[in-house]
Formats: C-alpha cells, sequence, structure tokens
C-alpha cells in the first residue's frame, strides 16, 4: 500500500467512519491531490464529494475551494461535514458581510479546510482569493456550465477564468448527469488540462421504474397516499409542472393525512428555505415541488419520487429520481404522464436557445414514457452505457410485453446507416428502409443504396417504433451536435455484425393505454437481512437525537448506517466504530445514546417499557 492511499484511508475511516473506497474514488483523489485536473461522472448518492474532500484533507496546506450553484446545497454540505469533525464553511448572500469577512479571515489562517462559494461570488471576489492559498478547485454540478446540460446556468461559463487566475491549482468538476456531449464540454469550457477522467456506472439497481399514462387526479392522489403509507417512516418528493400544480397536489395530500410542503420558485427564499428545513428534519413526509427543488439535497431516506408530469429530458428526469434511494435501500420512481404534458413541453422546448436539440430531448423522454423495453436500459444507454441484459425491476421487466427475435430487423437499419455514413436522422432512415420515393432520397442518392426499400413490409409507424428501441437498447445513438443524425455504437455493431442478437417488443397497434388497478400496486421491497424492529427503533432513537442538537436526523446517521448497526448490534465503542458510517467524532458525541438503545433492545427484546 502506498504512503498516499494509507493516509486517505486513515482519513476516510477518522473522518467518514468508512473502511474502503467506493470504486473509482481513490484513482481520483490520487489524481488531485497529486497536481491533476479531473472529471467525475458519478451517479447520485455514488461519493462524488469525497473525490474532493479527501484531496481537500490530504494537502498539507491550504483551503479546498468548492463551487456550488445553491446556497441551500452549500449548508447541507457544510453541516454535514461540521457534524463529521471537518473544518469547512460556506460564504453566501444568507449570511451577513461580517461573518462572510469572518470566515475568509479563518480561511487565511488555515483554519478551514473546505470553503463553499457560489460561482458569482467567487468570480466577484476573485481577486480576495487569488490572496488564499487555494489547494484546490471543486466544480459541483459541472454540468451547469454546459449549453449541452440540462440545466445550463450562464454564471458557470465565467468560471473558464478560474484556469488564467490559478494556473497552478487543480480543478475537479463533478456531476451526476452528463452525457457524451455534455462531457466534452465540460473540459473545453474549464480548459481543463489532460484531466483524469473517471466516468462510473450510472445504474441505480435500488430503484424500481414504473410508468403510467393518463391517470386522473384523484387516481394519483390515492397512488401517492399508497405509497407513502408504505414507507411510514420515510419520505418522498412529488414533481408538479406548474407552482399551481405542486400547490394543488400538496393542499390534496394534506386533505389524505400527509403531512407535506410546497417548494418552487414562486415562494419567498424565506418560505422555501422553511420548506426544505421542515423536509430535512422530517417534520413533514412529503415535499410537492417544481424543478426548483432538489439540486444536491443529501437526504438519504427519501424512499420515492412521483413524477405527476413528463419531465422536458432524460437528464432532468434521472438526476430528480436520483434523489431517491441515496443510501441504497429499495426505492420507487414513478412516472405518470398525459398527451398535455407533450405538448406544453412543446412549447417550452420551440421557446428555448436551442429548439432542434430541446425537441429531440423531449422526443427521447416521451420515448421512456411510452416504452415497452426494459427502463434501466433506457436510462444507461442514453448516458452511453452499454447493458445487453434486462433489469428485472422495472414495470416492463415484471410485466414484458410480446417480444421477438429483432436481429434480422435491426441489421437493416443499421446497414443503413452505415451505408449513408452516419448522415441520417431517424425520419430519412424509415424513408429509406421502405423506399419511399421522395427527391431529398434521390438527390443524395440513398435509392441506390442495396438497403433501399429493404423494409417495406412494415408501416413508418413500425419501423419508428423499433428504430426508437433501438436507440433506447444502445445500438444506435444520437449525435445531437450533428443536426440529430445517427451513429452506430459498438454494441450495434456487434448486432450487425451478427456476434449478438438483440429482442424487440412488438409494435402494438395504436390504443389508449390507461393505468389499471393491478399496475398500481408493486411489491415493497422489505429491510433486508435484518431486525426490522430494531432498525425502526434506532431510527425513532435517531430522531430524538437530532431534535435534541437541532439537526436534520440523516446527519445524525444515514438509514443504510443504521441498517448495518442494527446488523452488527455493536456492544462497546470499539464496536460501534466497524459500523459504516460511524467516524470517530460521531462515534463520541452519538455513540453513548446508541449503545444504550442497543443495550435496552436486548434486555427487553423490543418491548418497550411502561
Amino acid at each position: 500500500m502506498t504512503e498516499l492511499r494509507g493516509r486517505a484511508l486513515s482519513l476516510l475511516g477518522r473522518f467518514y467512519g468508512y473502511r474502503s473506497f467506493r470504486p473509482g474514488q481513490y484513482e481520483v483523489i490520487e489524481a488531485v491531490a497529486s497536481g491533476r485536473d479531473a472529471v467525475v461522472i458519478m451517479p447520485t448518492g455514488g461519493g462524488k464529494s469525497i473525490c474532493y474532500q479527501l484531496p481537500a484533507l490530504l494537502a498539507e496546506r491550504g483551503c479546498g475551494i468548492v463551487v456550488s450553484p445553491l446556497i441551500a446545497l452549500m449548508q447541507d454540505q457544510t453541516q454535514g461535514l461540521v457534524a463529521n469533525g471537518i473544518p469547512a464553511a460556506a460564504i453566501h448572500s444568507n449570511r451577513s458581510e461580517e461573518e462572510n469577512r469572518r470566515i475568509f479571515a479563518a480561511a487565511s489562517a488555515g483554519r478551514i479546510k473546505l470553503l463553499y462559494v457560489s460561482p458569482e461570488r467567487l468570480l466577484l471576489d476573485v481577486e480576495r482569493f487569488r490572496m488564499l492559498d487555494v489547494s484546490l478547485f471543486a466544480i459541483d454540478e459541472a454540468h451547469c456550465i454546459s449549453q449541452w446540460g440540462h440545466d445550463f446556468r450562464p454564471d458557470y461559463t465565467a468560471l473558464s477564468a478560474l484556469r488564467d487566475n490559478f494556473p497552478g491549482v487543480p480543478v475537479v468538476a463533478l456531476t451526476a448527469t452528463a452525457d457524451r456531449l455534455t462531457r466534452a464540454d465540460i473540459v473545453s469550457q474549464l480548459g481543463l488540462r489532460s484531466p483524469y477522467c473517471y466516468l462510473g456506472s450510472f445504474d441505480r439497481p435500488n430503484i424500481s421504474l414504473r410508468a403510467y399514462v393518463s391517470p386522473d387526479k384523484r387516481t394519483r392522489i390515492r397512488f401517492i397516499a399508497d405509497l407513502a403509507r408504505r414507507y411510514p417512516s420515510d419520505s418522498g418528493v412529488v414533481y408538479c409542472l406548474s407552482r399551481k400544480g405542486a400547490e394543488s397536489m400538496c393542499k390534496a395530500l394534506e386533505g389524505a393525512g400527509l403531512r407535506s410542503v410546497c417548494y418552487h420558485a414562486g415562494m419567498t427564499a424565506e418560505e422555501r428555505d422553511r420548506s426544505l428545513r421542515a423536509f430535512l428534519a422530517g417534520d413533514v413526509r412529503v415535499v410537492c415541488a417544481t424543478v426548483a427543488f432538489g439540486m444536491g439535497i443529501d437526504k438519504s431516506n427519501i424512499r420515492w419520487v412521483v413524477h405527476c408530469n413528463m419531465p422536458g429530458n432524460i437528464e432532468s428526469y434521472y438526476q430528480e429520481i436520483g434523489r431517491a434511494g441515496r443510501d441504497g435501500l429499495p426505492a420507487e420512481a414513478v412516472l405518470f404522464y398525459s398527451y398535455a404534458d407533450v405538448v406544453m413541453r412543446r412549447n417550452f422546448a420551440s421557446e428555448s436557445g436551442q429548439s432542434e436539440v430541446n425537441m429531440e430531448k423531449l422526443a427521447r423522454m416521451q420515448a421512456y414514457a411510452e416504452a415497452r423495453v426494459c427502463r434501466r436500459r433506457i436510462l444507461l444507454s442514453y448516458f452511453g452505457e452499454e447493458r445487453s441484459c434486462d433489469c428485472g425491476n422495472c414495470d416492463n421487466c415484471r410485466r414484458p410485453p410480446e417480444r421477438f427475435d429483432g436481429t434480422v430487423l435491426a441489421q437493416k437499419a443499421l446497414s443503413a446507416v452505415m451505408r449513408t455514413g452516419q448522415q441520417v436522422g431517424v425520419k430519412m432512415l424509415v424513408n429509406i428502409l421502405r423506399g419511399a420515393q421522395r427527391s431529398d432520397i434521390r438527390l443524395a442518392g440513398y435509392d441506390r443504396l442495396p438497403t433501399f426499400g429493404v423494409g417495406s413490409d412494415l408501416l413508418y409507424e413500425e419501423w419508428n417504433d423499433y428504430i426508437t428501441q433501438m436507440l433506447q437498447l444502445g445500438l444506435l445513438e444520437m449525435a445531437y451536435e450533428r443536426g440529430n443524425r445517427l451513429n452506430v455504437t459498438p454494441y450495434g455493431m456487434r448486432v450487425l455484425r451478427g456476434s449478438e442478437r438483440i429482442e424487440l417488443s412488438v409494435c402494438p397497434p395504436p390504443q389508449s393505454y390507461k393505468m389499471k388497478k393491478e399496475q398500481a400496486a408493486v411489491a415493497c421491497s422489505g429491510v433486508p437481512d435484518a431486525d426490522t424492529g430494531l432498525f425502526e427503533y434506532l431510527k425513532s432513537v435517531r430522531t430524538e437525537v437530532a431534535r435534541s442538537c437541532g439537526m436534520p436526523p440523516y446527519l445524525v446517521f444515514s438509514d443504510a448506517t443504521l441498517l448495518d448497526m442494527a446488523r452488527r448490534r455493536p456492544t462497546d465503542m470499539l464496536g460501534l466504530l466497524e459500523v459504516n458510517g460511524v467516524g470517530e467524532k460521531k462515534a463520541a458525541r452519538f455513540g453513548p445514546r446508541f449503545l444504550r438503545a442497543l443495550a435496552e433492545w436486548r434486555v427487553t427484546g423490543g418491548i418497550k417499557k411502561g
């Protein structure tokens, strides 16, 4: 073991309570600690923050500057770090300037190892920050810098100035949602020099995926209420397209007996903060929100996310469902959608700065909602991750539609794409396969291709459906930067050459799908391999401790930590320190109360006295 790895593991155990790194973490830490730039793509809950926090702690001197887009996110992160015994702080507009100056002075004196700041504040005070001994820059939610990203923020583009002002300081860019184009744009915009790139798996296998077409409002409310009751001590998020929709849903859920709050951009900053704090503290069960809510929220026991309307693109959808199950325990993501959602989203897309790209991304999102193939494979292939087998944890895997060997059909389409030099989009490809006599096809010479007309036995709608499935399964990818032309992926090439086969779902006749009552029920995965009663009891102790300390319960210990505690049942402090997620500071602060609770449980066998 190298000296650096030994030191990093020691800090990981001391401050975070973990005995080993997750895949990819140490390699990023090693690169950044040696002064190299890095790009880190990891799913929500995958451990991105440790990739920049540990290099800052490993640095013998200096302060790591973390660029974050939201004040609530900064507060959440710094509170968690301080709870772990790490000196951290944030400079933002919700503090007085005197307090901000005091924090900056502490950083200058070397008393703070991680300093969080917004991009606007950093660039406004760049001369002051140049006087700091900066060990690294971490750009959180880095997809915000890219015009191709789903949450583009102009303030982030000015961060390109960091390279000029801090030429010798390593920059690490981190995000959970970046497709191929966005990843390349992050490197370009930030001027990263031969960065170490880690592309982790986008898979979140603990989240079950479902989609339902057009249930009425009463059905949606009943469904959400039932979902919440299956997780009585946990939380959920309901995403709505509009502020009015969020308020209406919140009122309806309150009427159904669920403690709920709203969160949207039409509320004042104080109102939003009040809603967020109540949700994080566990005082309310549900937050009904627009897309204004959620970036970077680290609440570990969000067990379900429901979308009452269809998002505008898969990146947004993936990030929003990623707020569920951050602790790795079973969670659920449910999407309700209707044609009215599509119409409204088309209006939004047509009025955006990149209407052609956004319209195509909306089409991909609609295809996901209407899909009859494994939903997880669709999400993974969208981000360029190959998966040749179904997940078994989505509605289409649980109740698979009729399927057939689509290898020959796929080979026809893939061959046609290759013979055009990968220069056509979906519509042109369908017309080539069907042998359509069109002037644009004759002008391009596509009518002379061997594949012209090889699919004339299928309707336009059928070919469109099967090509969409090929996109969803990762045989083809959409090159947005080339006018939405199709590229054949390495997986597609293997199918084309006959070394792999592919199954497609039979294209159904046009019909109206309604949410069936039996579809609304899904098996709720229980707590695995542990005494459920003890797990719930430890949760109640955590709530008691959190209230006495004035902090959110998940910052005391996560559900995953409590689950490990319930499995191990430690009897002393040394045993407690073996529990994943129990570091030295938390063991000293909270350990006696939890050890007492475990002792009481052993004596009473779970039967409360009195």
